[in-house]
C-alpha cells in the first residue's frame, strides 16, 4: 500500500486552543482523521507524526526516506530558522510539501520567508487544513 507521512512541527499540538484567529478550531487529531480518511479512500496509508523538538523531526524525516510517496510538513516557526530541516529535506528523496495553516504572508515580516520552501516539492499557505488535504491530493494525483 501507498504511504503518506503527515508531519507537524512546534506548538501544531495546540491548534483549537492557540490563536484561533490564525489557526481555526480544527485540533491536531481532527486534521490528521480527516486526512487519513480522505487518503485511505484513495487507496493510501496516513501515518501522522508530530514534535516539538527541531532534532526529533530530522530524525522523522531520515526515517520516512524512501518509505513514503511523500511528506506533508508543517514545520511551523521552524520555517524560518532551521538550516537542519532544509539540509534534511533537500537530502532525502521522498518529496516534502510544506504546508501552513495561516497565510504567513500576511503576518509578522519574519513569517515571510522560508527557509524550507526552496527545497520543498511544493507549499501550501493560508487554507488553514484544506491545505493539508490539498498536498494530500497531489501526492495522490503525482
Amino acid at each position: 500500500m501507498k504511504r503518506l507521512l503527515l508531519l507537524n512541527g512546534p506548538n501544531i499540538n495546540l491548534l483549537g486552543k492557540r490563536e484561533k484567529e490564525f489557526y481555526g478550531e480544527y485540533t491536531l487529531q481532527h486534521i490528521e482523521e480527516n486526512i487519513a480518511k480522505l487518503v485511505e479512500a484513495h487507496g493510501f496509508e496516513l501515518n501522522s507524526r508530530q514534535s516539538n523538538h527541531e532534532g526529533e523531526l530530522v530524525d522523522y524525516l531520515q526515517e520516512a526516506n524512501g518509505k513514503y510517496e511523500g511528506i506533508i510538513f508543517n514545520p511551523a516557526a521552524y520555517t524560518h530558522t532551521s538550516i537542519a530541516l532544509r539540509d534534511c529535506i533537500k537530502a532525502i528523496e521522498t518529496p516534502v510539501i510544506e504546508v501552513h495553516i495561516s497565510n504567513v504572508h500576511n503576518r509578522e515580516e519574519f513569517r515571510h520567508y522560508s527557509m524550507l520552501a526552496p527545497v520543498c516539492y511544493g507549499q501550501i499557505v493560508g487554507l488553514g487544513y484544506t491545505g493539508y488535504r490539498l498536498a494530500a491530493m497531489a501526492f495522490i494525483d503525482k
